[in-house]
């Protein structure tokens, strides 16, 4: 069966509150069930579908998260391997106001052929975060960048 969609991410942060907070107010996730994994997991929900799940990590994680996950590197800071985590959205002007009352800074960049306009922001933990929406709702909105103005 080939692979369908993404499922989840998991981000490693020293502060899970402080993390889930900031998906919550300023993206708009929703905290949701999760299993008892003896220790510290916080699930994050779009819908009905939990799409990022934290968990603490740096030099001091539980002996049972290093028996479970492993842990394959001991940052808490930056993308690290991971690049950014992408998801595809609705409402561009409101998320736009929604980060501007947040005062969460973002870059504004659209990929013409592929039909998106696209913003880039930083989470608490600095991994990068691309909200990807249609052109068609980016009416009247400027890119800082197009990827067509690129250097071949």
């Amino acid at each position: 069966m080939p692979i369908s969609h993404i499922e989840h991410f998991l981000i490693q942060t020293t502060d899970l509150e402080a993390t889930r907070d900031w998906y919550v107010q300023v993206l708009g996730f929703r905290e949701g069930p999760h299993p008892d994994f003896k220790f510290p997991v916080v699930w994050l929900y779009l819908g009905d579908t939990d799409v990022v799940h934290l968990t603490q990590g740096g030099k001091n994680v539980s002996e049972n998260r290093k028996a479970y996950l492993g842990q394959q590197s001991e940052a808490t800071t930056g993308s690290g391997v991971v690049d950014h985590i992408a998801f595809r959205c609705t409402g561009l002007t409101e998320m736009m106001e929604r980060l501007s009352r947040s005062k969460v800074e973002f870059r504004k960049r659209m990929v013409d052929d592929q039909g998106l306009f696209q913003l880039f922001l930083l989470d608490p933990n600095g991994v990068k975060i691309e909200l990807n929406f249609s052109n068609a709702e980016a009416k009247g909105v400027t890119p800082e960048l197009m990827a067509s103005a690129l250097p071949a």
